[in-house]
């Protein structure tokens, strides 16, 4: 049974957590005077009660129980330290208690909380997070605040598909880092990589050029995470310029000079945008892609996440279909479709990609309405680089299975 006065403190913590008075909490269903004495522990609180204020907070009856961790400041402590899911979930229940906490306590906490739906591929998650991350960042006026929650934002709707918003607020995390000359280092490369990446996505490629070369030139001389992250998003461009061998240069120099030590997960996910890449440069290279491939699934019991299983799944999907493995193809996207989808927008519409090349591959003239569609879809998104891709990839499916008919016919 829930106990004075600790019932009382949760109760007057979840209420102003959510901006209501006690008139307003008390609604019809309980006097404010009777409200007020639960709150500061002069009366016990009856089943009903409990019951009747869980449903006007829109919560359980366990929800009233004091955080493990108590203080939104020991929560955080602990999830920083930890990084366990025990302190994340502890850190989740302080933040909902503690809204008189200052602003820029709950910014850290937030930025904690999305950072963990981040690395779990809960980019929904991630977004409801950082959306209150950055109207308090504005409510909190510091730029460097600012500049990092708009930052990060923006790679989260990226990694949904919505690439207006996303430019937008990188743009905007931009022009506030231009205008502080105190903002550090690290800051400005972590806007650059989110512009650079939308501004890729929405074809505007001789500003993603300009900026990745800019972005390159201010992680000169480093080989940590950021100048790792750097050199992959510089070479995402190449390759959508068709400069695949300054591209794999870049990668190439990624994977010698950064320490798996340092962050195992861009490790991996560097070895995984290798294998990409060798499967798109012409001519494709599968045996150097099957090596990443092989390297990934090594670590991959080391820093083994939803999102990072489905995405290296997802390469070995496309690696087989290039190797003529369709069977093997079609058996990895039975796989994928049966896990709840962890991976970014574009990698999800890679596998709906693959599998319409596989429908007209077995003569299934659904596969080329499906690629179609597929396309039009990515226009309407604004995803302009995704859309002429797939046209490209359709215009290659025709052309293959016209190719495949007229063989057939000679031989007969």
């Amino acid at each position: 049974m829930l106990q004075q006065p600790a019932f009382g403190r949760r109760l007057r913590k979840l209420r102003q957590a959510r901006g209501l008075s006690q008139t307003a909490l008390a609604g019809d269903g309980m006097s404010t005077g009777y409200l007020s004495r639960l709150e500061s522990g002069a009366r016990q609180p009856t089943e009903r009660a409990v019951a009747y204020l869980a449903g006007r907070l829109g919560l359980q009856a366990a929800d009233f129980e004091e955080p493990a961790g108590g203080s939104l400041a020991h929560a955080l402590t602990l999830a920083a330290s930890t990084g366990s899911d025990t302190a994340t979930e502890t850190l989740r229940e302080a933040l909902a208690a503690e809204g008189h906490e200052t602003p820029v306590l709950r910014w850290q906490a937030l930025w904690l909380l999305a950072r963990q739906r981040r690395v779990q591929g809960d980019h929904t998650g991630e977004r409801e997070y950082l959306e209150e991350l950055v109207r308090l960042g504005d409510q909190v006026g510091l730029t460097a605040l600012r500049v990092r929650g708009l930052t990060r934002y923006a790679r989260c709707l990226r990694a949904l598909g919505e690439i207006t918003d996303a430019r937008e607020a990188a743009t905007t995390a931009h022009r506030l880092g231009q205008e502080d000359d105190g903002l550090e280092a690290d800051d400005r490369a972590a806007v650059l990589l989110a512009l650079v990446s939308v501004e890729a996505e929405a074809g505007r490629m001789p500003d993603a050029r300009a900026h990745a070369d800019e972005l390159v030139e201010l992680v000169a001389g480093r080989s940590d995470a950021v100048w790792a992250e750097a050199m992959w998003t510089a070479a995402a461009v190449l390759v959508r310029q068709g400069d695949f061998a300054t591209a794999q240069a870049r990668l190439e120099e990624a994977l010698e000079k950064f320490d798996s030590g340092e962050d195992l997960v861009l490790w991996l996910r560097l070895r995984t945008a290798t294998g990409r890449l060798h499967l798109q440069k012409r001519p494709p290279d599968p045996e150097a892609a099957e090596r990443c491939v092989t390297q990934a699934e090594s670590a991959l019991a080391f820093a083994g996440t939803p999102g990072l299983r489905q995405e290296l799944t997802a390469l070995k999907a496309d690696l087989a279909f290039l190797t003529a493995r369709y069977d093997d193809a079609r058996h990895l996207l039975g796989e994928l479709a049966q896990a709840q989808p962890m991976m970014t927008y574009r990698d999800r519409m890679r596998l709906d990609i693959l599998r319409h090349q596989l429908r007209i591959r077995s003569g299934d003239a659904d596969g080329v309405q499906g690629l179609r569609a597929l396309a039009e879809q990515a226009q309407a998104d604004a995803n302009i680089d995704l859309a002429a891709d797939i046209w490209r990839i359709l215009a290659e499916s025709l052309a293959e299975s016209t190719g495949q008919r007229g063989t057939a016919a000679s031989g007969a």
